[in-house]
């Protein structure tokens, strides 16, 4: 092992292959762990893409390095952020990395709290990318931002006015969807009324720039190595590791993590974090857990006990810790199975030329961790320098299957909104959906499905009318109920 070090070693001296590397992988897998070994013996840096590391507080629920893991290897995007600000965005991440990243030959204009640090490229450090947050690793690897010039100067803390998008989510889901429909009908026809987050974003970037924002997705997508997805990659030949373990095994850990955290002072970590920034919120009834550090897994989940009244028995505050005990370890697992759901869409069913090899790491036994982990991430980034083979095969690529069109469509049955041809054909089949077929059956014996066209017959958008706006009208076979449905392609 020590061998294969000092030869990646001596090659990161000279070019710089890869670029840089990614580190996947749900929560729980030793993503940090692995980073903080690559650092350390291949000159490297890391950059936390965690969106809520970011944040100074919290310290034990969000996971973070502690003071002496530190000292052994340089880490960057960790606790800069007053906890307050809930204006931080990808776009505010995406600048400062990129600055932290840099080619050698690019002036690099620091910005925010970067303490005049020099771009690893230039410095012959090997940047080394891990966290857990899948739109902030994917703003790094691909050109899929669109800059609209709010937040330069909120992300760091400042007293900045709210931004345009935090006064936009202040409505209504189907009073934003209502307004994109008017002025970005492609891009309002992609998203739920439910996704305000996406909806308020669409709006802004119409708003600051007066170009709709699928126009620029389009843009996107029409450079040179772009796709489907968005533009291209930023940098060329990344490696990306993926760590996976079995579901059942990783749920073990991970109990068994929310328990240390617990014996590590995560209780009083919480009710000190809620005094200090949070207490006042709830008194004001102005807190949503919707932004900022506040969204936080192990935050929100305690609210009730962190919030119960004086008067409160210990058996009561007891249940109510266990109650937020209990939300965690569920709140945690379900994050973990999104992660990877998002691999294996973004990475592993692969809808372009432009996603690079993902080389998978079975992390379910960590008895060899070195053997089984550490030792052949070093040996396939030893051969990639080489421009070798791994002796690793990156993981096989999934079919893709049936591509999902991302269509609008709405059961008046149900009263559901369904954004997808698979969740479309899903829903078509749930038992709700029959339970309300065979009751409207039963009110209106008239129905004939007979006489309608299949349901999810997808229009073409040269059918649709002038601006994508209108809905065309069908009916399912087998259920006799109207839908709306609305095309898109982007």
């Amino acid at each position: 092992m020590a061998a294969s070090t000092r030869s990646v070693q001596c090659a990161l001296r000279g070019a710089m292959a890869p670029s840089l590397v990614v580190i996947l992988g749900a929560t729980g897998t030793g993503k940090s762990k692995l980073a903080m070994e690559i650092g350390k013996r291949l000159q490297g840096e890391i950059i936390s893409a965690d969106s809520m590391q970011v944040y100074q507080g919290l310290n034990i629920i969000t996971n973070k390095v502690t003071a002496e893991e530190l000292t052994q290897c340089r880490h960057h995007m960790i606790s800069f952020v007053d906890p307050l600000v809930s204006s931080y965005t990808v776009v505010d991440f995406r600048n400062k990395a990129l600055d932290l990243i840099s080619f050698p030959g690019k002036v690099s204009v620091l910005s925010l709290n970067t303490l005049n640090i020099d771009d690893m490229h230039s410095r012959n450090k090997l940047p080394v990318i891990v966290g857990g947050t899948n739109y902030y690793i994917e703003s790094l690897l691909w050109k899929v931002l669109v800059d609209t010039g709010e937040n330069e100067e909120s992300g760091d803390g400042g007293d900045g006015a709210p931004s345009r998008k935090l006064e936009l989510e202040k409505l209504g889901g189907s009073e934003l969807h209502k307004r994109l429909a008017e002025v970005d009908p492609k891009m309002a026809a992609m998203l739920h009324p439910n996704d305000k987050r996406k909806l308020a974003r669409s709006l802004q970037i119409h708003q600051e720039t007066g170009i709709p924002h699928s126009h620029w997705l389009e843009e996107q997508k029409g450079q040179e190595g772009g796709t489907g997805l968005g533009g291209p990659l930023r940098y060329p030949d990344p490696c990306i590791f993926w760590l996976h373990a079995d579901m059942e095994a990783l749920d073990k850990r991970l109990d068994a993590r929310v328990d240390d955290m617990l014996s590590a002072g995560l209780i009083e970590e919480l009710r000190d974090f809620h005094v200090r920034y949070n207490q006042q919120k709830v008194h004001d009834d102005s807190q949503s857990y919707q932004h900022g550090i506040f969204q936080s897994i192990g935050f929100k989940e305690f609210h009730d006990y962190l919030t119960a009244p004086e008067s409160s028995t210990q058996q009561e505050k007891d249940t109510l810790r266990v109650k937020g005990i209990e939300a965690v370890k569920i709140a945690t697992k379900r994050y973990a199975r999104k992660q990877n759901k998002w691999v294996r869409n973004r990475f592993l069913k692969r809808p372009g030329d432009d996603v690079p090899p993902v080389y998978g790491l079975d992390v379910t036994d960590v008895s060899g961790w070195e053997e089984t982990m550490l030792n052949p991430a070093l040996q396939i980034l030893d051969s990639l320098r080489k421009g070798e083979e791994p002796a690793v095969p990156p993981v096989r690529v999934e079919e893709a299957g049936q591509k999902n069109k991302r269509v609008l469509r709405t059961c008046d049955l149900c009263d559901k909104v369904i954004i997808g041809d698979l969740e479309w054909t899903a829903h078509l089949k749930s038992k709700k959906h029959h339970y309300h077929v065979r009751k409207k059956r039963r009110t209106d014996p008239a129905c004939d499905p007979s006489q309608c066209p299949a349901a999810g017959e997808a229009r073409s958008e040269d059918t649709a009318a002038p601006g994508g706006t209108d809905t065309c009208q069908e009916t399912s076979q087998d259920t006799g109920t109207t839908h709306k449905e609305v095309p898109v392609t982007l």
